[in-house]
């Protein structure tokens, strides 16, 4: 949530339901809406709906009550913030659309409580993980942050052949965790033909639906997969996006599953990778977000970076494939801070800064509408191979920030 908004007044909020995201000492004092002062206890977040949490909601010390602004410029209110030079600086991961995915590839990672309380400090709301591992959910619980979980790729045979075990796996993995903010689960990761997972992805998906549906949680929860950008045969101009002509058959029942349960589109979408492999003829500002104007003019729309064209690419196939009415979310992108061309920390500091304010516009295809994201990924994790696969972290296992990400919204 931006750190500018209209001033709200005094909002009713129980202490138990705001979580501190950003160290405001206790006593300082902050400007009410009608011009008094107050002693601030801390910050915290009011949960408006599934889609909208305020964020560096002030904490009146004495009243219990939230206090929705601090210091009027220009008709808002800006939240003034006083930091400790000593502490270690956070990052300002800011708005409720934007998760980090959180892999567990290193053997020198911290705890998940210690993760938790990373992506709190950090205010990240949204979170990926690629299994169910029972320590992360247990220390997920009461947190508040929303969640991705993923159905590992070698599960899909057992969950897709015998309903008993998506039974089983929503039982242990969903519904024993009834204090965690499960968003959607993610059934298998990249599976095309002609890899064997494939014959058991939609099965598998579909049960996955019956067990969470029979649960009671088919309006929380959505069943989805994420699919790579090699799915798409065609991609430039992004008005030409199409699925590959060997893939139809195994992707359009797939759309029709999330056509008719309200689920989304996930694409593990890389604009580092159409770079490293086409230096000479993409340039490194079309894909930082940084060219100056429009680089592809694809006829209304123009393409000021290849983030909005790889994606509007995914929209009009989409659309070729009768699924116009489904959102995309981005469910991995990232940029790697060593290992390969162009991976160095200013690049990464640069690319997911971009992508944290420009997630807020909409593309060229689909203006004005929040681009769920997921970053990739919250730590350098060191038993992954090759050597590039290594430094996608925002954090390195240490907790100690990679990069700085300044994200300064505009309204």
């Amino acid at each position: 949530m931006p750190k500018y908004g209209p001033a709200f007044g005094m909002m009713e909020t129980s202490q138990t339901g705001t979580s501190s995201n950003q160290v405001i000492g206790s006593g300082t004092l902050a400007h009410k809406a009608d011009g008094s002062l107050s002693k601030v206890a801390g910050t915290g977040s009011v949960v408006l709906s599934r889609d909208l949490t305020l964020n560096s909601v002030l904490l009146d010390l004495d009243s219990g009550k939230t206090i929705g602004n601090a210091e009027e410029c220009s008709g808002l209110y800006i939240l003034k913030e006083h930091h400790d030079p000593q502490e270690q600086p956070q990052m300002a991961v800011s708005g409720a659309n934007t998760g980090v995915c959180y892999g567990l590839l290193g053997d020198n990672l911290p705890p998940p409580h210690e993760v938790i309380d990373l992506y709190k400090r950090n205010n990240i709301q949204r979170m990926r993980i690629y299994a169910p591992a029972p320590e992360v959910l247990q220390a997920l619980r009461g947190s508040d942050i929303e969640l991705m979980v993923g159905v590992a790729n070698e599960d899909l045979h057992s969950i897709g052949t015998d309903m008993a075990n998506p039974y089983s796996w929503v039982q242990t993995n969903i519904r024993s965790y009834g204090n965690v903010k499960f968003r959607y689960i993610a059934v298998g990761n990249e599976i095309n033909p002609p890899a064997w997972e494939a014959d058991y992805l939609l099965g598998s998906m579909k049960n996955i639906h019956q067990a969470i549906e029979e649960a009671g949680l088919g309006n929380q929860i959505k069943v989805s997969t994420p699919f790579s950008f090699m799915v798409l045969g065609e991609s430039y101009p992004p008005s030409k996006g199409s699925f590959r002509p060997e893939f139809r058959s195994f992707i359009n029942p797939i759309i029709r599953f999330l056509e008719e349960n309200g689920a989304p589109f996930l694409f593990n979408m890389y604009p580092y990778f159409s770079y490293s492999g086409n230096t000479q003829y993409i340039s490194l500002e079309y894909v930082l977000f940084t060219p100056p104007e429009v680089t592809v003019q694809d006829g209304q729309f123009g393409y000021q970076n290849i983030f909005d064209a790889m994606l509007d690419a995914g929209y009009s196939a989409l659309e070729k494939a009768g699924g116009a009415s489904l959102e995309i979310v981005v469910s991995e992108t990232g940029w790697p801070t060593a290992g390969g061309t162009a991976t160095t920390i200013e690049n990464a500091r640069t690319y997911n800064t971009n992508l944290l304010r420009h997630v807020k516009k909409g593309t060229p295809k689909r203006p004005g509408k929040h681009i769920e994201t997921y970053i990739f990924a919250m730590f350098n994790e060191n038993n992954k191979n090759p050597e590039l696969e290594k430094h996608w972290g925002l954090f390195y296992p240490n907790k100690q920030s990679v990069y700085q990400i300044e994200f300064s919204p505009t309204n």
